[in-house]
């Protein structure tokens, strides 16, 4: 037997005896079923609740070895919605997010350290008012299994963290704690294999 035949033949065998290697798979939120909230302080009386309703993104996903090869996410910063016309204005404008200015945000992951299976942290650049920081989020991933109207095979996620507004240009309305400088970060998501 030459040298390449038992290359090949040792090749061969090493493919067919390990079936379960699995490649990084391409995954695509699904723009009707995420959610990028948050939660801001007002004069330390009560929490605002709000949300962006125009959010896009994909990741590459390896669940084998439990790495992020990619992630990147875009959101329309005058999408902002809190339930109160005067104040979504407010925000878009340059007090806050400058949304005509500025009307992307975007966050492009850098590092994933993953604790087990179904949890670990994030950390990627954020992009907001032109300033890019870095920002770190907890993961928990809820499950992975066909979704139960259509059959694609969907993985679901939860991830919150918290940011500094004022690290972003926005120092309107600080003192006091008018509103607040952290603002808490609720994510929810449900993502879809890309098989192209």
């Amino acid at each position: 037997m030459t040298v390449f035949r038992w290359f090949a033949t040792v090749l061969l065998a090493g493919l067919v005896s390990s079936p379960g290697i699995a490649a990084p798979e391409r995954f695509v939120l699904d723009e009707s079923h995420v959610s990028v909230g948050f939660l801001a302080g007002h004069a330390r009386f009560a929490r605002v609740l709000g949300q962006f309703t125009e959010v896009s993104g994909d990741f590459v996903y390896d669940a084998q070895t439990r790495t992020l090869a990619s992630a990147e996410v875009t959101i329309a910063a005058d999408s902002v919605f809190t339930a109160h016309e005067g104040r979504d204005e407010h925000l878009r404008d340059g007090d806050f997010l400058d949304a005509g200015a500025h009307p992307t945000i975007r966050f492009v992951a850098t590092d994933y350290q993953a604790d087990d299976d179904r949890s670990g942290t994030v950390t990627g650049d954020l992009t907001l008012r032109g300033v890019t920081r870095p920002i770190t989020l907890d993961v928990t991933l809820n499950r992975r299994g066909p979704h139960p109207i259509g059959g694609a095979d969907t993985l679901g996620g939860s991830l919150r963290g918290s940011l500094r507004r004022s690290e972003f240009g926005m120092t309107y309305a600080l003192e006091g704690e008018l509103v607040s400088d952290r603002i808490d970060l609720i994510i929810e998501f449900e993502a879809t294999r890309d098989d192209e």
